[in-house]
């Protein structure tokens, strides 16, 4: 389960205090999917970081299958974070000198269990996304759908059980959005992943099971 429990946000400006999110709760259980959509500056990427244990909440909790990520120490939660999360962004942050096949490899390269355990999986789900002829290409060799979807395999290859997506189609034009919003869906059922996205596109937010909006530092159910 991926619970977040009175998550709030606050940042101090001269001696101001700028409150981004407010009492945030909400739960989601393997194989269930969000979308959260809200203006610009709503606080949605920062409820993404917050999830993906990148930026501590100022108050609340957030517990990913019954661990709090910020109570471990530094080294622990790099781990963590490593295992039990999978980021993909809105820019797919490829390594340019890497194929295909060594960048979905990256995150293996720190798991005990070793990247050459992971080759196969690799493998399956680069043809899984139709990228089977493309292991050996470098990033500008690839479309802006192509390097997205090698960005999704990447944040899959350690099996995370929480996939976090910021705007995983803003820089796509609808038939690339259509590809990689299809393929994510599915690897999601596949794999049984908790999803959590957010996005501008109303369409692609209303194709998951469960829909939020951020509106005011407070969230939403649609």
């Amino acid at each position: 389960m991926l619970e977040a429990k009175d998550v709030s946000k606050e940042y101090q400006t001269r001696g101001d205090t700028l409150r981004i999110l407010s009492g945030v709760t909400f739960s989601l259980a393997p194989g269930e999917s969000a979308s959260v959509i809200g203006p610009s500056g709503s606080g949605k990427s920062t409820l993404l970081y917050i999830l993906g244990a990148l930026e501590p909440p100022s108050a609340g909790t957030v517990t990913l299958s019954g661990r709090d990520p910020f109570l471990l120490d530094d080294r622990s939660l790099a781990a963590f974070r490593n295992k039990e999360i999978g980021f993909v962004f809105q820019d797919h942050h490829l390594l340019p000198q890497c194929s295909v096949l060594e960048n979905v490899l990256i995150p293996t390269l720190v798991s005990q269990d070793g990247t050459a355990n992971f080759k196969e999986r690799a493998r399956w789900l680069l043809d899984h996304a139709g990228l089977s002829q493309r292991l050996h290409h470098r990033p500008a060799e690839l479309s802006g759908g192509e390097k997205q979807r090698v960005a999704l395999a990447r944040a899959l290859i350690l099996k995370p059980h929480l996939l976090l997506c910021d705007e995983p189609t803003g820089n796509l034009d609808r038939a690339s959005t259509e590809t990689v919003a299809s393929l994510l869906l599915d690897l999601h059922q596949s794999e049984r992943t908790i999803l959590v996205v957010v996005t501008h596109n109303t369409e692609l937010a209303a194709r998951f099971s469960r829909q939020f909006k951020l509106l005011e530092g407070k969230l939403h159910p649609l």
